[in-house]
């Protein structure tokens, strides 16, 4: 797969802001390891699940509220760029957007057999995505990453306070807090998954292809 600059500046950018916010959003956590559900919570309340996490309330999370406002603030504007880039290109609808053929459950199936089986794709797989790729891509720059904007603010009194039905569509801020960190944790998933299937396609060649742009495809020894 050959891609674009604006698709390879941007995969970087959100790569970097997802680490700044992937660090700082564990430091936040780590303050109040405690889930909830409606509009409020704290200690002595009953919560909807404790975390198995130090329970460390010291004020330190400071500098991971500051660097977590930081990298969802460059997230936000570099993944605007990509869906705008996205649909003025029709990447989306070009590389993304799945067959109905290759949407039946043999085809499906087959995929995902190949992944769970860990077979290296061939070398007219790796020039286009398959339906798993898509689907997945796809979900997560239309649905986890928007959840992630949506709760996020949904959490924020200056927005909410502005535009209340931020929160109130969701059941309070507290209940905003617990889909963040699902959708985080589906994120963190996405993030482990993808960077194996890179290491299982080829490492080299496919970062290689990140960066340069080069769809050339070489063969890499174990």
């Amino acid at each position: 797969m050959k891609h674009s600059a604006v698709v390879r500046v941007t995969h970087w950018i959100t790569a970097i802001s997802f680490v700044g916010l992937l660090v700082s959003g564990i430091a936040i956590l780590l303050a109040h390891p405690r889930l909830y559900w409606g509009e409020t919570g704290a200690v002595g309340t009953d919560s909807l699940i404790d975390l198995p996490l130090p329970f460390v309330l010291t004020g330190q999370s400071g500098w991971g509220r500051y660097l977590h406002f930081l990298s969802a603030w460059v997230s936000l504007l570099t993944g605007l760029v990509y869906v705008v880039s996205g649909v003025l290109t029709e990447h989306f609808r070009k590389d993304l957007l799945p067959a109905k053929a290759d949407l039946s459950l043999t085809s499906v199936a087959d995929v995902i057999s190949n992944h769970l089986l860990l077979r290296r794709p061939t070398e007219d797989e790796t020039f286009q995505y398959n339906v798993l790729q898509q689907i997945t891509y796809l979900s997560v720059v239309f649905v986890l990453f928007p959840l992630m904007i949506w709760t996020g603010l949904a959490m924020s009194p200056a927005i909410t306070s502005v535009v209340p039905i931020f929160v109130t569509l969701l059941g309070g801020q507290q209940s905003a807090r617990t889909i963040h960190f699902f959708a985080a944790g589906a994120l963190v998933l996405f993030l482990v998954v993808h960077v194996a299937m890179i290491f299982l396609a080829g490492f080299r060649s496919r970062i290689g292809a990140m960066i340069t742009g080069n769809a050339a495809v070489r063969k890499e020894h174990a």
